[in-house]
């Protein structure tokens, strides 16, 4: 299973990805022309983007027929470092640790996690992430937006 989600690479982490694409702009009410049906993402063809605290590749961030937003990639985060401080957001957040040692910040508690752990970080509710390990973590991240989603941005809660 693993190996397939890196095949269609299933990736990294929304503030990372914001912060290598700032030309991203919010996404609008899609039209047919614009929804992504079944796609393949190749791990070769991604463009390895350098960040502060490691790196990010950026896999799509499109409507779909019933997401109005699907935003993935891939960060790779290096040893002692933390992408951003604990926050929260309106969308819901799906990360799948592929190689590493991470702690997570899930319903006020760390919890260390390792290769082919899922973190599911619910609408609203603080998280944060961090590389307790020797090696570099890499991790797939999953953003979903949908009609549900509460209105809001990104709220810094920690730092």
């Amino acid at each position: 299973m693993f190996a397939a989600l890196a095949a269609t690479a299933v990736a990294g982490d929304a503030l990372a990805f914001a912060e290598a694409n700032p030309q991203a702009a919010p996404v609008a009410a899609p039209s047919p022309a614009t929804v992504m049906g079944s796609k393949v993402f190749d791990w070769n063809s991604m463009v390895d983007k350098p960040t502060k605290t490691g790196s990010v590749r950026s896999v799509c961030s499109s409507p779909t027929a019933t997401l109005e937003n699907l935003e993935i990639h891939i960060s790779t985060l290096n040893p002692g470092m933390m992408p951003h401080p604990p926050h929260k957001h309106p969308n819901e957040e799906l990360i799948i640790l592929r190689q590493g040692t991470v702690e997570t910040l899930s319903n006020g508690e760390w919890i260390r996690v390792g290769p082919g752990s899922v973190v599911f970080n619910g609408s609203n509710q603080v998280h944060g992430f961090r590389n307790v390990g020797t090696e570099p973590a890499i991790y797939h991240v999953v953003n979903f937006k949908t009609a549900a989603t509460p209105a809001g941005e990104t709220v810094i809660v920690g730092g």
